[in-house]
């Protein structure tokens, strides 16, 4: 019989728990489905950089494709998929910036190497060769030398997905999956929930 989610940020931070003990690689790993201006699909795996009851939190490049597609279609799918505990997680939801002061904190949480790198990446644009990030790396290693905390980027930060629709997937024998999806009409609303057929 299809399980009953009583809480379903609970179920899935006791998931996401779960899978930080059986995952050898990223369990808050998700690919993320964003829909371009001319209506291109595009998919992607992002890290999970934290959740509440507002939402699911990501960090990228302003700059790069799935900004840009996000500014065009500020909507988008995420997926979890934990092999190991044979259990899924969808995501659907409007997509909204995080404050440059919540994208900074993220930022300076971050290793060294990762902080330069927001700088020195042109992200989704062509790249000639190598050297050419490469020079840019040391270009901003050079610029915050003796630096242990610097700004970030204007064209970095974050994103938040404020769910509309969850679903919970369980493997079942024989294929015989257990699904269940939860809608809710607005973002201040209860959960509705389903059973679905696997």
């Amino acid at each position: 019989m299809s399980f009953v989610v009583e809480d379903p940020l609970a179920l899935f931070s006791q998931w996401l728990e779960e899978a930080a003990q059986s995952e050898p690689n990223d369990p808050n790993a998700m690919s993320l489905a964003t829909v371009d201006a001319d209506g291109t699909l595009s998919n992607r795996i992002v890290l999970l950089k934290g959740h509440d009851e507002k939402g699911f939190r990501f960090f990228t490049n302003y700059e790069g494709r799935k900004a840009q597609a996000l500014s065009a279609n500020p909507r988008a799918a995420a997926l979890f998929h934990w092999k190991t505990l044979e259990r899924q997680v969808r995501i659907e939801g409007p997509v909204e910036k995080l404050s440059a002061e919540e994208s900074q904190a993220y930022y300076d949480s971050r290793a060294r190497g990762s902080r330069i790198g927001a700088w020195a990446s042109l992200q989704s644009q062509p790249l000639p060769h190598r050297s050419a990030l490469e020079d840019r790396i040391a270009e901003f290693d050079k610029r915050f030398e003796g630096q242990e905390t610097f700004t970030k980027p204007d064209y970095w930060g974050g994103y938040i997905i404020k769910p509309m629709a969850l679903e919970f997937w369980r493997a079942g024998e024989y294929r015989l999956h257990e699904r269940v999806r939860l809608e809710r009409a607005s973002l201040d609303a209860g959960w509705s929930q389903s059973p679905l057929f696997p």
